[in-house]
């Protein structure tokens, strides 16, 4: 399981430039007008190969105390509570405000490992002018630009030091399945069915479920623990700070499991909230199936539901290799079903294929199909091999692989997946020289 890391701190610091940076992309909205962003945003980033889950946790515009009080400690109190590590982000220009001074005392009521990072240290003029931060007490303090990316590179080194390797659980340990969704989809009710208990509170309001909770089950034989999540909601209407924990924990969840169960509301249909968990989940490489639940509302004669997959496949090309199930929990239909697949894709998820098997099928289809010449030069692809990962990745070795493009590699993994049942399954390609 990858680390969270949360930024925090006043509002006009620089949270969202240095989110961006770090996740490399451009993703939060950025204004020198304080308190622009009002929502949280979530990211993966990497350094030195190793991945992390990065929170930016907003800002507020402040308009007294009670104002700050309100905003700024709740959304810290609850980056500290379930992040693994902590930045801190101060402003260099405008030195140690009243209201660094709450966030800090906030930190250092936790346990939890502090970065104190100085920001917009744009040039050499603003050098030398650290030592007021001082007074701060932190151990780990680093003088960045998260504009210009001054200093960037070396405090990631120093994060990615204390990031923990990604600790997904392993063969030997218990499956793990999370079932994702927006806020009333019927995650409590689908795992009610599953493990034969009304052990989680089911009612119309959304939002009933506040956390994650695990549930054992064994059904055909196979032990697994099922995790039913808060729903995750628009960020927009993420305005309670129960709920912001709650899509936290969701995080958390989809980066604990294996394979994601993506609960959908039929009458609601395959919206953008629903993609960017879909997307969360598929970023993660976790193993994803698609449920779409409360099928019995439906009006079958209006809706052909050959039309309503291939909307949903148009909607996460190119992975569109995954399982798509009609379901309704009140009417116990297909849950079972959506269980037996979700196996299958664990089990898929965690197929090894031999050496000598696997060149066995590839060579030959290269030999009739190879990649396009590119230059007058022919591209020889002599030996594939599958690298020994937590899901399937493959590596083919030939004489050019800087020649190769996405549409050939593309046609590779469809004939994998194809022949290898790999529906729901991330799958990676890669082409290196031998």
């Amino acid at each position: 399981m990858d680390s969270i890391v949360a930024i925090v701190g006043r509002p006009n610091v620089g949270k969202s430039t240095l989110f961006n940076r770090l996740i490399k992309q451009k993703k939060a909205i950025t204004d020198s007008q304080s308190g622009v962003t009002r929502d949280r945003h979530y990211g993966k980033g990497e350094w030195n190969g190793k991945q992390f889950s990065l929170i930016d946790t907003g800002g507020y515009i402040i308009g007294g105390d009670d104002v700050f009080e309100k905003e700024i400690d709740h959304q810290v109190e609850l980056a500290i509570e379930e992040a693994d590590l902590i930045i801190f982000l101060v402003d260099i220009q405008t030195g140690v405000t009243d209201e660094d001074l709450k966030i800090n005392k906030l930190l250092k009521k936790s346990k939890k490992k502090v970065f104190l990072l100085i920001n917009k240290v744009d040039n050499s003029s603003f050098q030398g002018l650290e030592a007021e931060f001082f007074k701060l007490g932190f151990k780990n303090i680093y003088s960045i630009s998260a504009n210009n990316g001054l200093g960037s590179g070396d405090f990631m080194d120093i994060l990615a030091e204390n990031l923990s390797n990604s600790s997904e659980v392993s063969n030997e340990e218990l499956p793990q399945f999370s079932v994702v969704g927006r806020p009333n989809a019927g995650k409590s009710s689908f795992i009610n069915s599953i493990v034969d208990d009304n052990r989680h509170i089911v009612s119309e309001i959304p939002g009933t479920t506040r956390d994650s909770t695990d549930s054992y089950v064994n059904k055909y034989g196979f032990n697994f623990n099922i995790i039913d999540t808060a729903g995750i909601r628009r960020k927009k209407k993420v305005k309670e700070d129960l709920e912001f924990f709650s899509v936290l924990r969701a995080v958390r969840s989809i980066e604990r499991s294996n394979v994601v169960l993506l609960l959908v509301d039929a009458t609601r249909g395959f919206d953008t909230q629903v993609q960017k968990i879909f997307w969360l989940a598929h970023r993660n490489n976790k193993g994803i199936l698609i449920l779409i639940n409360k099928w019995d509302l439906i009006e079958k004669d209006k809706i052909d539901i050959k039309e309503y997959e291939e909307k949903i496949k148009s909607k996460i090309a190119p992975f569109k290799d995954v399982p798509i199930l009609f379901i309704s929990v009140l009417k116990k239909q297909r849950v079972l079903k959506a269980l037996g697949v979700a196996i299958k894709v664990f089990e898929s998820r965690n197929l090894k294929i031999k050496t000598s098997e696997l060149n066995k099928f590839i060579l030959p289809i290269v030999k009739k199909n190879p990649p396009p010449t590119k230059k007058g030069k022919t591209i020889k692809i002599k030996f594939c091999t599958q690298l020994p990962t937590k899901f399937p990745q493959f590596v083919l070795f030939c004489n050019l692989p800087q020649y190769i493009k996405e549409p050939y590699k593309r046609f590779i993994e469809n004939k994998l997946r194809s022949n290898y049942k790999l529906s729901g399954v991330p799958l990676n390609i890669y082409f290196r020289k031998k």
